[in-house]
């Protein structure tokens, strides 16, 4: 089992491309994972609005998926699933990876510039040292 973020920037999308080649060359499972960001305080009164764009966000990630799937079906096949939950991405990653009982977990490298001072979800979860990471640039 391999688990692969996606939140759509361009390096989760590369991360997921490295990560189905891994699962097709270990004969693995790929588990695509898209993490709802959960409302702060601040946003609750937008509640609604968030909680409908980032189930948008995963309809259009699952779509985008199905389509690659679809195009590259005559050169090879991958056994795949599309996971999302609710949450911080470390926290989603972390207990998706956990509950799948992952052997590899592949994600993009944090294309914010804050994520130097606190951490990226990435170096969090190397830290955590639960599974192998790839960071994939």
């Amino acid at each position: 089992m391999i688990v692969a973020g996606l939140d759509g920037s361009d390096s989760s999308w590369r991360a997921t491309a490295y990560a189905a080649g891994l699962a097709r060359r270990q004969n693995a499972t790929l588990a695509v994972a898209y993490v709802q960001p959960v409302m702060g305080a601040a946003t609750a009164l937008a509640g609604a609005a968030v909680g409908e764009t980032t189930r948008e966000i995963a309809d259009e990630l699952l779509a985008a998926l199905r389509e690659s799937e679809r195009r590259l079906s005559d050169v090879w096949r991958l056994d795949w699933r599309f996971v999302t939950v609710q949450g911080d991405p470390f926290t989603g990653m972390a207990r998706l990876a956990d509950e799948l009982r992952a052997d590899a977990v592949v994600v993009g490298a944090s294309e914010r510039a804050g994520h130097r001072l606190i951490g990226s979800v990435a170096v969090r979860l190397v830290k955590a040292g639960r599974w192998p990471v790839t960071v994939v640039p």
